[in-house]
């Protein structure tokens, strides 16, 4: 059975598989290796970072000949930012969190695919009307960032495919596994953005310590919240919170997010616990899947791992 969709056949990859391009662990030679495997790699490049594409960039050309793209952060951008990406020739350009309707153009003339993740209806038309040739429909079982009030993956993304028509839809939240593939592509999806598996692998920008969370995590122990976004003081909306394994920060001041926005003494301490090692410097994030996390393998082989196992997967379902 060969897993041939709207996605596959767009961009001209083996599987139905998306590299997530999350900022600070999808690099160069992680997207390199995802596409190198037969899925579609992205660059996390968050703000279009000149000296974070310069450095990256060249590792994902020496690593493959395949399609890849960029990601980018939309509510941290701006059109420099965006032409700066395109300089580089990526095969698709995906926009997340925020309107990027002012970038769109600029993307169709570079040649490149416009990829919108959404996490809502009210996001998922706007990119309809934009015109995207792929929509990535988040639920709030993701790692990382994504709505405060959005729908978990099994409801949300059905309405996004019907609402999308012919534009392939790909799944992102709680996949981590050939399973979680067969499951949003028996929904309609064209293929499935994947981030915390990716995340654990050989290739992944990551320190250890995150890698060996990541392996012992469990999905309860993941909570989403804008605590320690507050604390480190990032400047994410507030419509988006994140998804995280567990903290002391998140402990302290759950439910008091207004408190600790008001404080500045408590972002002062946090600063304090990290140079003295109290607490890691960074966030763990991880999605609700992150019990399917158990190793580090390299991410080619688990690019191809995964669509061997959503082929059994629905084999077994009876699929013909």
């Amino acid at each position: 059975m060969a897993l041939s969709t709207a996605f596959t056949k767009l961009f001209g990859v083996r599987h139905p598989i998306a590299l997530a391009p999350m900022g600070g662990s999808a690099g160069g030679a992680l997207t390199a290796a995802v596409s190198r495997g037969g899925g579609l790699g992205l660059l996390g490049s968050g703000d279009g970072d000149p000296d974070w594409l310069a450095r990256e960039v060249p590792l994902i050309r020496r690593g493959t000949a395949q399609p890849w793209g960029v990601g980018l952060l939309t509510w941290r951008i701006d059109a420099r930012a965006v032409e700066r990406v395109l300089e580089h020739r990526p095969r698709a350009v995906m926009f997340s969190f925020g309107n990027p309707s002012a970038y769109a153009e600029s993307v169709r003339r570079a040649g490149a695919a416009l990829i919108v993740q959404v996490t809502d209806m009210e996001e998922a038309r706007q990119a309809v009307d934009l015109g995207a040739d792929v929509i990535v429909a988040q639920g709030t079982e993701s790692g990382g960032h994504g709505a405060r009030h959005g729908r978990s993956t099994l409801p949300f993304v059905p309405l996004v495919v019907d609402l999308a028509g012919p534009v392939p839809v790909l799944a992102a939240g709680g996949i981590a596994d050939g399973r979680g593939l067969a499951a949003v592509l028996a929904l309609g999806a064209a293929g499935a953005l994947i981030g915390t598996r990716f995340q654990a692998t050989a290739e992944a920008l990551v320190h250890p310590s995150v890698s060996a969370a990541l392996v012992d995590g469990r999905g309860e122990d993941t909570e989403r919240s804008r605590v320690l976004d507050i604390v480190r003081g990032s400047r994410w909306p507030s419509r988006y919170t994140a998804r995280t394994l567990g903290h002391p920060y998140l402990d302290r001041w759950r439910d008091r997010e207004p408190e600790l926005a008001a404080d500045a003494r408590a972002r002062q301490d946090y600063q304090d616990d990290v140079a003295r090692g109290v607490v890691p410097p960074l966030p763990v994030w991880a999605g609700e899947a992150v019990d399917l996390v158990t190793d580090l393998p390299p991410a080619a082989g688990l690019v191809g791992a995964m669509a061997d196992g959503a082929e059994e997967a629905l084999r077994r379902a009876g699929r013909p």
